[in-house]
């Protein structure tokens, strides 16, 4: 255990770093997706870009639910209870399958009349039905990848899922260039290619996953595939009641982004692909929030499981002072080099220019995401979730979303959208702070009072 901030700043680097580059590689095959996409078409942008917001939310969000398992690992951990982690995480598996099952079945029914109420040109309406359903076939290693990926990172060993991560990158980005571009003899896919390079990607981080659970130390010694576990209804639901308050949250929350990506399509073509050059960028950029957020629910849980409520709250210090500080840094780059950007993603000049004046309002966006995303992963530490769900739906539903609503109707135009998103996510900051600080003083009271 480590007593001093030195040494809690040391021991929080070593787990936040290899989530980082984890989770700044997985988001780089959206990354690239969207570029090489770009590259291909304004219409293959667009098309990628709606596809991409009506599965995000809901891919989010149910794998979201499997993120309880982070938090259940580490305080068994810290509370030295590890025979009863095996059992949970095959437990995890078959809801994981459960759940990819039903979404499939879900979207098979559901996904063309939702495309055919939107008002897209013809070659748009084909990029997103396409990419959708190439994507569908890696739907189920995906979620059973999440599962295994919570049961390593909940033992506080984010490096092996970094690897793993890393490995399959470069996989993505070359089956990405053969299938949008119709390299090496394949057909020219464009946007729909994206989706078939990252169904086949999940499918080989999955492989990886299972060969390391199952052959290298400390996994292996928990012998996860080696015996025969029943369905146990019972655990399903203590997933369930840790993980459905997580999985919403994350739903609201990114689905209140996909719906507006999708109110978009009443604007032109360049207006959707320029706000998709800007939201894309900036969700890259959120990957160090969401980074120091899983750092804080591993780090948290594990003190929390401990019942060392003072090492907690200091852990949830250092990461909000470190969001703060690096999305500080990262505004002053968005707003030197913004038309820059714009131009990694698409050669059309007027989308360029769009874009730049949608990455402004990233520069906001993005330091109230600091704020709000590590305090978020503290509260899951310390299994704290209901209250942060009733905050997700206030800020971003019942405010972010018709304040942008009002706003495009003005000279703003799109933009009033981002303006609304900005006035949401000040709101989440804002009321997940004060719950947090509520939380510890509680916490710690009650220590004292016990000792």
């Amino acid at each position: 255990m480590n007593t001093t901030k030195k040494g809690k700043i040391s021991h929080f680097f070593t787990l936040l770093l290899p989530i980082l580059v984890t989770q700044v590689t997985l988001f780089s095959m959206s990354f690239f997706d969207t570029i090489m996409s770009g590259n291909s078409s304004p219409q293959d942008l667009a098309g990628v870009a709606i596809g991409v917001s009506i599965w995000a939310p809901i891919s989010t969000g149910l794998t979201g639910i499997l993120v309880a398992v982070t938090t259940m690992v580490a305080n068994l951990n810290g509370a030295k209870e590890d025979k009863k982690i095996a059992p949970l995480v095959m437990q995890a598996l078959y809801l994981a399958g459960f759940l990819a099952i039903f979404i499939i079945i879900v979207g098979m029914f559901s996904i063309q009349p939702i495309l055919n109420h939107m008002n897209l040109e013809p070659k748009v309406h084909r990029v997103a039905l396409h990419f959708i359903f190439s994507l569908s076939f890696g739907i189920l290693p995906l979620f059973l990848y999440t599962v295994l990926r919570q049961f390593i990172d909940g033992l506080g060993n984010t490096r092996t899922t970094m690897i793993i991560t890393i490995v399959s990158v470069p996989i993505n980005v070359i089956l990405n260039y053969f299938l949008i571009f119709g390299k090496a003899g394949l057909p020219r896919l464009g946007g729909v290619g994206s989706g078939v390079a990252s169904a086949i990607t999940y499918w080989i981080i999955f492989g990886l996953a299972t060969y390391i659970v199952q052959s290298k130390e400390p996994f292996k010694s928990f012998r996860i595939f080696k015996n025969f576990v029943p369905v146990s209804i019972a655990t399903w639901k203590s997933i369930l009641k840790l993980g459905v308050p997580i999985g919403l949250s994350i739903f609201f929350e990114v689905s209140v982004f996909a719906v507006v990506t999708l109110l978009l399509s009443e604007f032109d073509t360049e207006t959707i692909a320029a706000h998709t050059v800007a939201m894309n960028f900036a969700s890259m950029l959120y990957m160090v929030p969401l980074s120091i957020s899983m750092a804080l629910t591993i780090a948290v849980g594990y003190e929390v499981g401990a019942k060392q409520f003072q090492n907690a709250k200091e852990y949830s210090k250092i990461g909000l002072v470190m969001a703060l500080l690096i999305a500080s840094l990262f505004g002053i780059i968005i707003y030197f080099f913004r038309y820059d950007v714009a131009g990694l993603y698409t050669n059309d000049s007027s989308v360029q220019a769009l874009a730049g004046g949608f990455l402004i309002f990233a520069i906001m966006f993005q330091l109230f995401d600091a704020f709000a995303a590590p305090i978020q992963g503290a509260l899951r530490g310390y299994k704290d979730v209901n209250v942060t769900l009733l905050m997700m739906i206030l800020a971003y539903w019942i405010i972010a979303l018709p304040v942008g609503y009002v706003l495009k109707n003005t000279e703003l135009g799109a933009k009033g959208y981002w303006v609304g998103l900005i006035v949401g996510l000040s709101v989440s900051a804002i009321t997940l702070t004060y719950r947090l600080i509520q939380l510890q003083n509680q916490k710690i009271k009650l220590a004292k009072d016990i000792a």
